[in-house]
């Protein structure tokens, strides 16, 4: 029991970190920071949600397995129903500004423990230093779920979406036996592989293999022709906005406003990836912070921008399409700017896959250099400084998955896994504020505990309010992380050897 609670030092940490054989190469300012996380946080959910949660949705749930767990303490068996979500219509421009302000409060506490604790792995370490080896194992486990299965879901899309740019632009069709999952719906499909999917994380990891400054080079390109995109329609469909279609701006009152915050709150996971980047920061004290809080606020500018336009040029009950932002475009003739949008979209999965990808080495990289995984995975190259076989492993990982399976149904785990992770750092700020109090921060967050104490009750409400499916899978999952940790792990902890 006292290893399983035991927390290591901080200074012990960085100490590690400084290793030779272990040490990672410190490029990356607050530019490059910012833009990681901008380019982790913005994908395709900016031109599918955004519709969506202004037209809301019809939930059909059949069965307990897919009733919100939260409906299902509050009202029993008549949570089992087919329920509506009612839209939040042009007052989604307020939903995007709710979910941030809640976002901001775990990212705030990122904020204080990145400048802390300068170290991979991101929330693990966070974990490590604060609640113990359990929880750091915990929460470890649960930033491998929660990044490889994000990136199954973002490289199926990817797949699909280039298909639908190449045969716009070029009038290229892909095969479908070559471009779609081998399963989808439990269902054999007849394709033999979805070769996309494992061909673009193939690259991503090459190109993260290669060092660093050139990942970040590569992501900074991106994400300004992601945010160019953005730009483009914003101020090229602002000229077809009619104010009328922004009357009544909340058609369902305030109700409808926290239902579409309630969906559009994944649109904003990805910016705690910036904190799995400290160790490779060349001024983490001040540049992670800025890093964090930057890449939130500048993401909120670009969500609350389209949504304005986005329900200005149509009717807010036209939007719950699969992509309402190409289909308005389509439905104002504007062609040239819809081609731009959906280049957009394709350059905006690939950022988010690479920064994904990114940070998922990194945690296991942390974990083996901490003994909770094999050696192998804690090895850095001799030429470019990177975990390589820990990028490499984590490619293949993702990659092959993505090619056989449509993992879309699986997405609310890797949200799950998010908000498990924004609670064990907001309450590792409270920790860490009352046992090491002396301990110099490059960043304080303000209002000590009361405002991490709050971050921590809205992420529990959100993680009730997913299915009781997803809280199962996410148990079975914690339940086989659990049996390694105690099969391997523990013994070969490097606490316990010291």
């Amino acid at each position: 029991m006292s290893q399983l609670l035991q927390t290591k030092n901080i200074d012990t940490l960085i100490k590690a970190a400084e290793a030779p054989d272990k040490r990672l190469r410190k490029t990356l300012g607050p530019w490059s920071l910012t833009a990681l996380g901008v380019g982790a946080v913005i994908g395709s959910g900016i031109f599918i949600l955004t519709g969506t949660a202004a037209a809301g949705e019809t939930l059909s749930r059949h069965s307990i397995l897919h009733a919100p767990v939260l409906d299902l303490i509050l009202y029993g068996q008549e949570a089992v129903s087919t329920i509506g979500r009612p839209g939040a219509g042009p007052g989604i421009a307020l939903s995007f500004l709710l979910t941030a302000l809640a976002c901001s409060f775990a990212a705030l506490c990122y904020a204080e423990l990145a400048s802390m604790i300068p170290i991979a792995g991101s929330a693990y370490t966070y974990a490590y230093a604060t609640l113990g080896e359990i929880f750091a194992w915990i929460i470890g486990w649960d930033l491998i779920l929660e990044y490889a299965v994000s990136n199954m879901a973002v490289a199926v899309g990817f797949s699909a979406y280039l298909n639908d740019l190449l045969e716009n632009l070029f009038g290229i069709h892909l095969p479908a036996q070559l471009s779609g999952p081998i399963i989808a719906g439990g269902q054999l499909t007849g394709n033999w592989f979805n070769v996309p999917a494992l061909a673009v994380l193939l690259v991503l990891t090459w190109i993260l293999v290669r060092g660093v400054r050139e990942s970040a080079k590569t992501n900074n390109i991106m994400v300004v022709v992601k945010v160019g995109a953005i730009l483009i329609f914003v101020f090229g469909a602002a000229r077809a906005v009619n104010v009328d279609n922004w009357q009544p701006f909340m058609p369902n009152g305030f109700t409808g406003v926290l239902t579409g915050a309630a969906i559009v709150f994944f649109t904003y996971i990805g910016f705690d990836s910036v904190s799995t980047a400290a160790e490779e920061c060349r001024n983490p004290q001040r540049d992670m912070p800025v890093g964090i809080v930057a890449s939130l606020l500048v993401c909120t500018l670009l969500y609350v921008s389209v949504a304005l336009v986005l329900t200005g040029a149509a009717n807010w009950k036209t939007l719950g399409t699969a992509a309402p932002v190409a289909d308005v475009l389509r439905m104002l003739g504007y062609d040239s700017i819809r081609r731009l949008v959906v280049l957009g979209a394709v350059v905006g999965m690939v950022s988010s896959l690479l920064v994904f990808q990114y940070g998922q080495a990194r945690v296991w990289f942390a974990m083996s250099r901490d003994g909770l995984l094999p050696r192998v995975f804690s090895k850095v190259h001799a030429v470019h400084r990177t975990p390589h076989v820990s990028t490499w492993v984590a490619g293949l990982v993702v990659g092959v998955p993505a090619g056989i399976w449509d993992v879309g149904t699986f997405a609310d785990l890797a949200n799950i896994g998010t908000l498990f992770a924004f609670i064990v750092v907001s309450a590792g700020v409270i920790v860490l504020r009352k046992t090491q109090p002396e301990r110099r921060r490059g960043f304080r967050m303000p209002g000590v505990p009361w405002l991490p104490g709050f971050s921590v009750v809205c992420c529990l409400v959100l993680m009730l309010s997913l299915p009781l499916e997803t809280w199962l899978r996410f148990l079975v999952w914690l339940l086989i992380g659990l049996a390694i940790y105690f099969l391997f792990s523990r013994k070969h902890s490097e606490l316990r050897r010291e």
